[in-house]
């Protein structure tokens, strides 16, 4: 995909207010970058994202990867239509114990009535952390 896949003007900065009174911010995730095909955000890898053995817990990063498609994908809508989530899957492959970790979400498919988006979440030594893809129906707007 070459050309920029997203209607109107995408703003991080509103997005990244949106977030913050919800889990997104309640995590400390922020989006920051969305370049023509891509949306990347990160999440710190702390006390709120850790399960108790020390490692970043699996699901703090399902939220991350469903939180970079669901704004990539609300991007890409049309207008009067809207996404939501239909499934979702990941595939956690290192453990991080520190620092922070910085997802990219790339569409596979956008259709009218479905989007399918993978996410490729990496540490601060770029290594692969996680490997997630998700499928978003896309609505009539309520």
């Amino acid at each position: 995909m070459s050309a920029a896949i997203w209607h109107g003007s995408p703003d991080l900065d509103q997005a990244n207010e949106m977030s913050a009174g919800c889990a997104i911010g309640h995590l400390g995730i922020e989006f920051t970058e969305l370049g023509p095909n891509h949306l990347i955000g990160r999440m710190p890898v702390d006390s709120r994202t850790r399960q108790p053995f020390g490692i970043l817990h699996g699901g703090a990063s399902v939220l991350l990867a469903e939180t970079l498609v669901s704004c990539a994908a609300t991007f890409v809508a049309a207008p009067g239509t809207a996404c939501v989530g239909q499934e979702i899957n990941a595939n956690h492959l290192r453990p991080v114990t520190s620092g922070w970790v910085t997802g990219t979400a790339r569409p596979v498919s956008l259709g009218r009535r479905s989007q399918v988006w993978e996410v490729r979440i990496v540490d601060d030594n770029d290594r692969l952390v996680c490997i997630s893809r998700c499928t978003m129906a896309v609505i009539e707007a309520p």
